[in-house]
C-alpha cells in the first residue's frame, strides 16, 4: 500500500543525500534535493565550500543566485557521503574515475549512485556508469540526463530530465527525489542509451556552434541538429541503447537545448572555432567544461570499433585536432553527394 503524501515527504526528509561536484549543475542538483531530502554539497575548493556555507551562494558557476540556507558544503568527501543514502556525482569525466576512488571505501554499503556527468574516458572509452560499476561493482547506478542548463533550472524555469536505471522498483524509488516543482523528471530502463545520448549531442553542438558562428543560417543548423541524431542514434543503437530513447529527453531534447542555446558551453566551442581562436586559446578563457571536446576523440574511436560512420563527428575531431578549420569543413559539405536520408553523410 502506498503512503499518504504527506507521509511520504515525511519520509524523503529522512533521506541523506550526498551531491559530488560543487559546479554549476552540481550546486544546482544539490539546491533542488534539499526540499525532499537533506543534502550535504561536496566541492574541492575551499573557497567554494566557505562562500555556500557563509553566504549561500556559489558566485563563480551560479551568479547571483542565492542556495538554500538548509544546503551544507564541505571539502571532506567522507563526511559527505559516510551516512548517504544516495551519491549523485556531478565531477567532470576526466577527474570522475578519481574521485569515485577516493569514495570508494566511504560509502555505505548498496547506496545508488547516479551519475550527472555527460562524458565518456578518455583511456578507457567507458561510460560513467560503466566506471562506478567496475570500481564500485556492489553498487546500484544510474544517470539523471536531458536538457538540463543548470541555471534556466535553478532560477525556476520550467524544465525535464529523465533518470535511467535497469531496476524499475529502484529508479521509481529515487525518481521523487530529484522532482521539484517545475522540474519534472521521468525514468527510463535504457541507461545506456539515455548516458550516450547526452555524450554525443555534445560534439553535435560543437559543429552547430561553428556554423552559427560563421553565420550559416537556421536552415544549416535545422539540417546539423537532424542528421546529428541520426548519427547519434546509429551509434546508440549499435552500443545497445534503444531506438526510442534518442526520441525522447535524453536524445534529441538534450540536443535541441544544447545546440541553440546561448549557455551551451560545446556550442560556444564551435563559435570560436569559427573566429580561428585555437583549442588552446578557447579552453584558456572557459573555467567550465565543454565535455564535446573532451569526448571526440573517444567517440571517434567507438564509431570505428562499431563500424558506424559518423562524419559530421569526423569532421568535428578534424577541426579540435588543428587538422582543418571550421570553415574548412563547411566548404567541405558543399562538395558531399546526398544519398538516401537513412544513409550517413
Amino acid at each position: 500500500m502506498s503512503k499518504p503524501v504527506n507521509q511520504l515527504e515525511s519520509f524523503m526528509k529522512e533521506k541523506q543525500i550526498a551531491v559530488l561536484g560543487g559546479g554549476s549543475w552540481g550546486t544546482t542538483i544539490a539546491a533542488l534535493m534539499t526540499r525532499n531530502a537533506q543534502v550535504s554539497l561536496w566541492a574541492r575548493s575551499d573557497e567554494t565550500v566557505n562562500e555556500i556555507n557563509t553566504k549561500k551562494s556559489n558566485s563563480k558557476y551560479l551568479s547571483k543566485i542565492e542556495l538554500p540556507a538548509s544546503l551544507k558544503a564541505t571539502n571532506d568527501i567522507a563526511h559527505a557521503i559516510e551516512t548517504a543514502d544516495l551519491v549523485v556525482m556531478a565531477i567532470p569525466s576526466q577527474n570522475f574515475r578519481y574521485v569515485l576512488t577516493q569514495a570508494k571505501t566511504k560509502v555505505p554499503l548498496n547506496t545508488p549512485i547516479i551519475s550527472l556527468t555527460k562524458g565518456l574516458e578518455l583511456e578507457s572509452l567507458q561510460r560513467m556508469t560503466e566506471i562506478i560499476a567496475e570500481v564500485m561493482p556492489n553498487h546500484a547506478t544510474g544517470v539523471l540526463t536531458g536538457p538540463n542548463l543548470a541555471l534556466e533550472i535553478i532560477e525556476g524555469r520550467a524544465a525535464a530530465s529523465v533518470i535511467a536505471m535497469k531496476n524499475p522498483t529502484l529508479v521509481k524509488s529515487i525518481q521523487p527525489l530529484f522532482n521539484n516543482g517545475l522540474y519534472r523528471v521521468y525514468t527510463n530502463l535504457d541507461v545506456v542509451g539515455c548516458e550516450l545520448g547526452g555524450v554525443l549531442k555534445n560534439i553535435i553542438a560543437i559543429a552547430v556552434g561553428m556554423g552559427d558562428g560563421l553565420g550559416a543560417g537556421d536552415n544549416t543548423r535545422a539540417s546539423l541538429i537532424t542528421r546529428g541524431l541520426a548519427e547519434i542514434t546509429r551509434l546508440g543503437v549499435a552500443m545497445g541503447g534503444e531506438p526510442a530513447t534518442f526520441s525522447g529527453l535524453a536524445g534529441i531534447g538534450d540536443l535541441i537545448a544544447t545546440c541553440t542555446s546561448p549557455q551551451s558551453r560545446n556550442r560556444h566551442v564551435g563559435i570560436e572555432l569559427a573566429k580561428g581562436k585555437t583549442m588552446e586559446e578557447i579552453i584558456g578563457n572557459m573555467y567550465m567544461v565543454a565535455e564535446g571536446v573532451q569526448s571526440a576523440p573517444a567517440v571517434k574511436a567507438l564509431a570505428e570499433q562499431y563500424q558506424v560512420e559518423m562524419p559530421i563527428v569526423d569532421d568535428v575531431y578534424r577541426v579540435l585536432t588543428g587538422e582543418t578549420s571550421a570553415r574548412g569543413i563547411y566548404k567541405g559539405l558543399l562538395r558531399v553527394q546526398a544519398g538516401a536520408e537513412s544513409e550517413p553523410g
